[in-house]
């Protein structure tokens, strides 16, 4: 293990904090108090109290990536310009689980002479054998986080596999006491969506519902996805094209129906975005699960009509 050199001591000693989510701050408490507690070892270790900076700008914010912790990207810039003698932080996945992230750290703080240090020891990335250990460190910590990451996926789709999986439902269905999905209550929302399903099927068209509604002044429900409240706003495209496509409405749990990509911009600034996934491609699908508004059959028939009314491809006919 390393030891602080008069050279490290003159420098200050940077304290890493983070959690994941914001709920982790508010229950357990036990870890952030670690945390802010290693101001007590770099002083034990020789630095002095002034010279200890303590960076929790990141608390709430995933160590997956860099992107997004703010904290992180200070304390890297400061290691490169050699103001931090040393690194402390609870244990490394603290500091980052990706290791692109975290050798970043290492190459700077073996160029800049600063060690690294956390619950088991003090290290020198500079050294061959402290570098070997932290790098074993990284690795097992993004591993770490994959099977974190499985376990979680891996139960959720077995749970929506049996249908059970308690999802946010679009307005128009509740759950209720007993934990199955059922008609609102509300017959104000019913007769909201049971009127876009009646004018889609005499228009022929998800515009001319819009174009329908907003004209007889009729308002649509919304969900709001943070608080679960239903709220009232004019219709638009968007809106009622949600409801047409939804297979909830059609009473089908359904689960994966899209996914995330990531793509890097002409500016390198890694972009994150929703497909929807074609039908055969969803993870699950259970018709029958629940009551709904249409038949199956009614709601195949519509996409089906969407879909023809969609534009043509360039060069395309029809639609």
């Amino acid at each position: 293990m390393a030891e602080p050199s008069p050279a490290h001591l003159r420098r200050d000693a940077y304290i890493y904090v983070r959690q994941s989510t914001l709920a982790q701050t508010i229950r357990n408490t036990e870890s952030l108090t670690r945390q802010y507690d290693l101001a007590g070892r770099a002083r034990a270790l020789g630095w002095a109290a002034e010279q200890v900076v303590v960076v929790d700008d990141d608390l709430g914010r995933s160590g997956a990536t860099a992107q997004g912790r703010t904290g992180f990207s200070d304390l890297v810039a400061d290691v490169g310009l050699g103001k931090a003698g040393i690194v402390l932080s609870l244990e490394c996945s603290r500091l980052a689980r990706n290791n692109s992230d975290w050798y970043q750290l290492l190459d700077l703080c073996a160029l800049t002479d600063t060690l690294i240090a956390d619950s088991d020891g003090v290290y020198h990335p500079a050294l061959f054998n402290d570098r070997l250990v932290l790098g074993l460190k990284g690795t097992m910590s993004e591993a770490e986080l994959h099977l974190l990451r499985s376990r979680l996926t891996e139960g959720l789709r077995a749970k929506a596999a049996r249908g059970e999986l308690r999802l946010v439902l679009p307005a128009g269905l509740d759950y209720d006491d007993d934990n199955h999905v059922i008609l609102t209550a509300d017959e104000a929302v019913r007769e909201a969506i049971t009127c876009v399903f009646r004018r889609f099927g005499q228009l022929g068209s998800a515009r001319q519902v819009v174009v329908s509604l907003r004209a007889d002044g009729l308002r649509l429900p919304r969900r709001d996805i943070r608080t679960g409240k239903i709220t009232w706003a004019q219709a638009n495209y968007p809106a009622v094209h949600g409801i047409l496509i939804h297979p909830g409405y059609a009473g089908v749990f359904t689960y994966g129906r899209s996914k995330l990509e990531k793509h890097l911009d002409a500016s390198g600034k890694v972009i994150t975005r929703q497909r929807r996934l074609p039908r055969d491609q969803w993870a699950v699908m259970l018709p029958g699960h629940h009551p709904g508004y249409i038949s199956l059959e009614t709601w195949d028939a519509n996409i089906a009509r969407l879909a023809a009314n969609s534009p043509p491809p360039a060069g395309g006919a029809g639609g």
